[in-house]
């Protein structure tokens, strides 16, 4: 079999300029012998052969006869001036409209008069291709190679481009044709091929499918004087095709870019079904789509042609012309257009794998950025702490709905680690595997929030400088985690709930619909239900978090488990600041477990690194001053002096810097930002932070 292997766009390339120059040597000889020489140079650069003939028909004395013959070999016997013809292969290529192609001579039992000719001058596979017009059947042209198997299938095809338009000259060379219709339909096919190879230069120079297209577009124009032209690309996310590019510089507007057009209701839907390019009148059409047939005909479309777009198996989507002109395209347009949907195609995919590859580097990116983030983040938790019964009740509730793909709401006060619950439930489900991205709501301008949650395009508001990939579109088949969720803004909340209920949305800056595969988690330490009912939260949207409530229990809910949060904390920042603390005193313990945490877990683990900081022995040296059964107001407060004494001498070491690997928020283990936060709540401004005594 002939091999089926893709030329490289540069083999294609050489092709059409060897047609190209065989249609003008076509328009310089008159005469078919010198006609064939100047062929016979020229295919030689690109297919393999040894000999080439002419073969005419006599329809009259129904014989073939031998009208030309180059060769640089020796001929052995008299080739017969005419062979009857059923005996000669020509008139087998004719019949069928098809190439005849012999791989190899000592095989074939068919035409032994023409096979005994050929084997004797060591012929071993020959090719023949009908020459015809619409008018009548013309004969043959030949190429004979000494090898086995020397052509492939695209030889052949190549081949039959030449025969084409050999057929053309064979024609007006022997009925004097007029020399106007013969220069016109000459031009016709040199236009072509001059298209082709305009197509065939884009498709090697654009990654670009806009510039590649404005190039292919602009081509098929100059050509064929089109009205209409338009790329369609499959989006199997919504199972339909897009309308990626659109030239129709006279439309009214009804045909716009990025319009959905449904497979079942189209023309390009059934031809990108089919996968069979398709000429189609206006009636046409209307019998294929009503609803397209219309459209077209309020644009004053009368012709349609339209070849799906195929690389390597898969279709792609399809390539669409039209003309206002009724019958514009013919049979044998079809074809060309369909050589030209194999050129786009071969593009085509190395765009979109182009693209794919950046919009995954990109996503990369952002995801390693995402994670470094959280690598630096104060993990406070490694595992679950506690046994009491209250945690043991919130727990076999998260066992419960981990597995499921629910939105879970989280109820709970400052402090009480509902991200760590958040956590919990996305590593015991199924979704473990991907990426569990984590949003504090209140901690984001409001301006900014509806970029953080679904991205932005490049210039899609002042500062925009770049494409941003967001935590919905980053949480793809993982979990988004929403603290805070009670401080969205009113009019982002339809947003939100769009995404929960279609799983859809758009980059601002972009029409294009991006859908997701994330499970939401939100918490929040508000009263939604009251906020619904205050109309600072949307009811449609409490509705839909409100799947699975559960609540993370205060610490004062908790009093068993402070012993062993305390031991927990204590070994954790014990080995952060290479300190050995081996015992806790009875009565320090004591009274930690009766203080009431009004800040919860976060609270009692500030409490427990002062007082690891403020250890130099062994034993774990507790501030128990500060945990005074008072107003609560003054033990926060006190509290609140510690962790201001211990900010400023974090910023006064690290000489007012506050970000970076040897900043303030380095040196006490926290977020820059978690920094900053604590500095504005605290009133201390680093550019006038004090040095503290040592």
């Amino acid at each position: 079999m002939p091999s089926t292997a893709p030329l490289p766009p540069d083999a294609t390339r050489a092709r059409y300029e060897t047609l190209l120059e065989v249609a003008e040597s076509i328009a310089v000889h008159r005469q078919l012998s010198t006609l064939f020489a100047d062929l016979s140079r020229l295919l030689k650069r690109l297919v393999p052969f040894d000999f080439i003939s002419l073969t005419l028909i006599d329809a009259k004395e129904r014989v073939v006869r031998l009208h030309i013959l180059e060769t640089e070999q020796p001929v052995h016997g008299k080739p017969p001036k005419s062979t009857p013809f059923e005996q000669t292969p020509t008139i087998a290529a004719l019949q069928s409209r098809r190439p005849y192609y012999i791989p190899d001579t000592a095989a074939e039992e068919r035409f032994p008069i023409v096979l005994d000719l050929l084997r004797a001058n060591g012929v071993q596979s020959a090719c023949i291709l009908p020459l015809f017009t619409a008018q009548r059947e013309l004969g043959g042209l030949h190429f004979g190679s000494l090898t086995k198997n020397a052509y492939s299938e695209e030889d052949i095809e190549f081949m039959g481009q030449v025969a084409r338009q050999v057929a053309v000259a064979v024609d007006n060379a022997l009925h004097s044709e007029a020399a106007v219709a013969y220069e016109e339909q000459l031009a016709h096919e040199r236009d072509r091929l001059r298209t082709l190879l305009e197509v065939n230069n884009a498709v090697a120079g654009c990654l670009e499918t806009r510039e590649l297209f404005q190039a292919i577009s602009a081509s098929l124009r100059r050509c064929f004087g089109l009205d209409y032209a338009s790329l369609l690309i499959h989006d199997p996310d919504i199972r339909a095709l897009r309308l990626h590019m659109l030239d129709f510089p006279d439309g009214t507007g009804a045909i716009r870019e990025d319009a959905i057009v449904p497979l079942d209701d189209s023309l390009a839907g059934f031809v990108f079904r089919t996968r069979q390019g398709r000429v189609f009148s206006l009636e046409e059409a209307r019998a294929v789509s009503a609803t397209t047939g219309e459209l077209f005909e309020r644009e004053g479309i009368q012709s349609l042609c339209c070849v799906p777009l195929i690389s390597r198996g898969t279709a792609l989507g399809t390539l669409n012309v039209g003309s206002r002109r009724p019958d514009r395209f013919l049979g044998d347009d079809l074809g060309f257009f369909n050589q030209v949907a194999g050129q786009v195609a071969i593009a085509l995919d190395n765009a979109l794998s182009y693209k794919r590859i950046e919009e995954l580097n990109v996503r990369l990116e952002e995801e390693k950025v995402y994670l470094e983030d959280e690598i630096r983040t104060d993990n406070r938790f490694e595992e679950i702490v506690g046994q009491s019964r209250a945690l043991k009740a919130t727990l076999k509730q998260l066992e419960t709905v981990a597995p499921t793909d629910s939105t879970v709401l989280i109820y709970g006060e400052t402090g009480t680690g509902k991200e760590l619950l958040a956590r919990a439930i996305h590593d015991l489900s199924a979704r473990k595997q991907a990426t569990f991205v984590k949003l504090n709501c209140a901690a984001i301008p409001t301006g900014l929030l509806e970029s953080e949650l679904f991205g932005h395009e490049k210039g899609a508001f002042t500062g925009a400088i770049a494409q941003r990939i967001g935590r919905f579109e980053l949480a793809h088949r993982g979990t988004i985690f929403l603290d805070e969720v009670g401080e969205i803004p009113i009019e982002l909340q339809s947003k939100l709930l769009r995404v929960l209920q279609e799983r859809e949305f758009e980059r601002l800056g972009s029409s294009r619909t991006i859908r997701t595969d994330a499970r939401l988690v939100a918490a929040t330490n508000r009263d939604l239900a009251q906020l619904v009912e205050q109309r600072q939260f949307r009811a449609d949207l409490y509705y839909r978090l409100n799947v699975f409530p559960m609540t993370a229990p205060p610490l004062r809910e908790r009093r068993d488990d402070i012993p062993l949060l305390v031991r927990y904390f204590v070994q954790q920042y014990a080995r952060r600041m290479n300190r050995r603390i081996t015992s806790i005193p009875t009565e320090s313990m004591n009274a930690l477990a009766r203080y009431h945490w009004p800040g919860n877990i976060r609270e009692l683990q500030n409490f427990i690194e002062r007082a690891v900081i403020l250890s130099t022995g062994s034993a774990l040296q507790v501030p128990v001053r500060e945990l005074k059964r008072g107003p609560v107001g003054a033990s926060v407060v006190t509290l609140e002096a510690a962790e201001r004494e211990a900010i400023q001498r974090a910023l006064h070491d690290a000489g007012g810097k506050v970000g970076g690997d040897t900043g303030a928020a380095a040196k006490l283990g926290m977020k820059r930002t978690t920094l900053q936060n604590k500095m504005r709540k605290l009133g201390i401004d680093s550019n006038r932070s004090e040095p503290r005594p040592g």
